[in-house]
C-alpha cells in the first residue's frame, strides 16, 4: 500500500496508533517511518508515553503545509483537546508546554516581535568571538582526556561543549555549565527527571536575569533585557530556557552524529587523515539522514480540517516529523546519494517558528569547530567499538548517541597554550 492509497480515517475506522517509543524507534527510526508511511500515508496516528494520542506528519509537502499555515495549524498549545487528561508530572510535558509564556507558544504579531528580539540578541554575537570561545572550550575538554589515549566523545566532549559556549555568550559563569547540562539533558529526554530538569533550568535563568538587571554586560541576556518591546522578566526567562535547550542538545547531537558518520562511513574517511574538506559535507549529510531533531511537538489544529487524507479535528496535536519528511521518497529519489550543498532539509524547521537564522549560524560554528578541533588534536582517532554496538538515547524528540568510544595515540595537553 502506498501513501497515495492509504486508508482515510473515515474508511479505516479507528486506526491503530503507532508508539513513538520502543527498540525499533530507538535503533531503526528510518525503517519505522518508512513502514508508517506505507501503512498510514503521509500523516500517521501515533501514541506517546501515557497513551496520549497525536498525529505524526511524515510527508515533506504536508509538513511544509503545516509549518507554513500558523493560523490553521497553530503553535498555541492551549488549543490541545487532551489537556484535561494530562497529569502534572507527565514526563513529556516540558517539551509540549502548557500556559508557558515562551516564544514557542506565542502566536501572531507578538511572536514576530519576540522572534526579532531573540534574533537581534543572537545576531550581535561576533563570529570571530564565537569561534574563539568554541576553540578554547574544545581544547580544554580535549585536554582532560588526550593523554590517556581513549575517550567517550559524547560524555567527555559533545555533551559538554555547546552549553559551555552558550553559557559564555549568555552571561553564565563557566562553573554553572555542568549543572545546566544535566538539567537540560533530563528535560529533553522526557524521562523521570524531566520536571526536575525544567525546574533547575528555570531557577538558573531567573538568577541570571537578576544578575544582569543589576549589572548589564556585553552578552545575549543583557541585550534581551535592553529590548524596548515591553517583554516581562518571565517572558525573557522562558525564552532563555528555550534558547538554551534548543541550542545545546541538538548541537551536541549534531557533533556526535557527524563524528559517528566520519568514523564509520568510508565516504568521509579522508577527513580523518589530515584534511577538513569533508567536514561540512558530513555535517550536511547528518542533517538529512540522521537529523538530531527527529520530531517536534507540535502544532494544534484550530478547526476541523483535512491533511494527507486524514480528518484532523480541532484541538488535535500534530507532531512535526522532521526526520521522516527529510526521507520522503517523493523528494528524496536516491537516499544513498550524498546531499552535498542541498539545504532543503527540515532540520531547522520551516515557517514563522523555524529556528532563527542567527541561532542556526551559532550552532553550525560550534559544531564545525568542535569537529575540526578533534581532527587537529587527535589525527589518528578511530572507533573503539563496532558501529553496530553504538546505541541511542531514549527520546521521542532527539536522536543522539549514548556514547561514542574512541582510541588514539596519547598526546600532550595544551595547558593553556595556543594550538
Amino acid at each position: 500500500m502506498t501513501a497515495e492509497t492509504a486508508p482515510t480515517a473515515e474508511t479505516a475506522g479507528c486506526p491503530a496508533r503507532v508508539p513513538l517509543s520502543g527498540a525499533e524507534f530507538q535503533t531503526e527510526p528510518a525503517v519505522l517511518y518508512r513502514r508508517m508511511r506505507q501503512e498510514h500515508g503521509t500523516v500517521a496516528p501515533v501514541v506517546l508515553d501515557g497513551d496520549v494520542p497525536a498525529w505524526l506528519v511524515l510527508g515533506y509537502h504536508e509538513l511544509h503545509q503545516v509549518t507554513g499555515d500558523p493560523v490553521l495549524f497553530s503553535r498555541d498549545s492551549d488549543l490541545w483537546s487532551e489537556w484535561d487528561r494530562i497529569p502534572e508530572d507527565w514526563p513529556l510535558r516540558p517539551m509540549i508546554g502548557h500556559k508557558q509564556p515562551s516564544i514557542l507558544y506565542t502566536v501572531g504579531e507578538r511572536h514576530r516581535e519576540r522572534a526579532a528580539m531573540v534574533s537581534n540578541a543572537l545576531g550581535a554575537v561576533a563570529p570571530a568571538e564565537l569561534r574563539l570561545h568554541a576553540e578554547r572550550f574544545a581544547d580544554e575538554l580535549i585536554d582532560t582526556f588526550c593523554a590517556r589515549g581513549s575517550a567517550d566523545l559524547i560524555g567527555d566532549y559533545a555533551m559538554l561543549l555547546p552549553v559551555r559556549v552558550l553559557a559564555r555568550l549568555y552571561g553564565f559563569s563557566d562553573e554553572q555549565g555542568p549543572g545546566l547540562v544535566s538539567a537540560m539533558n533530563d528535560m529533553i529526554d522526557g524521562q523521570d527527571r524531566a520536571m526536575a530538569g525544567m525546574v533547575h533550568l528555570g531557577t538558573s535563568m531567573q538568577s541570571l536575569l537578576a544578575d544582569k538587571h543589576a549589572a548589564p554586560g556585553d552578552d545575549v541576556v543583557s541585550r534581551m533585557l535592553a529590548d524596548t518591546s515591553g517583554f516581562t522578566a518571565e517572558e525573557v526567562a522562558q525564552d532563555l530556557m528555550v534558547m538554551m535547550a534548543a541550542g545545546h542538545q541538538p548541537t551536541a547531537d549534531w557533533i556526535g552524529n557527524s563524528l559517528r558518520l566520519m568514523l564509520t562511513d568510508s565516504r568521509f574517511a579522508a577527513s580523518l587523515f589530515g584534511g577538513r574538506n569533508s567536514v561540512a559535507e558530513a555535517m550536511n549529510e547528518v542533517l538529512w539522514e540522521d537529523s538530531p531533531t527527529q520530531n517536534v511537538a507540535g502544532r494544534w489544529a484550530s478547526r476541523d480540517t483535512r491533511l494527507g487524507n486524514r480528518h484532523i479535528r480541532a484541538g488535535d496535536m500534530l507532531l512535526l516529523g522532521l526526520a521522516a519528511a527529510n526521507s520522503d521518497p517523493r523528494v528524496r529519489t536516491d537516499g544513498a546519494a550524498l546531499t552535498g550543498g542541498n539545504n532543503a532539509f527540515f532540520s531547522f524547521g520551516h515557517g514563522e517558528h523555524r529556528c532563527p537564522f542567527p541561532a542556526q549560524e551559532i550552532a553550525e560554528v560550534v559544531a564545525r569547530t568542535a569537529i575540526e578541533v578533534v581532527l587537529d588534536r587527535l589525527p589518528d582517532i578511530d572507533l573503539d567499538t563496532s558501529a553496530e554496538a553504538l546505541s541511542r538515547r531514549p527520546s521521542p524528540w532527539l536522536r543522539g548517541l549514548t556514547e561514542l568510544p574512541v582510541r588514539f595515540t596519547p598526546t600532550p595537553t595544551l595547558g593553556g597554550t595556543t594550538r
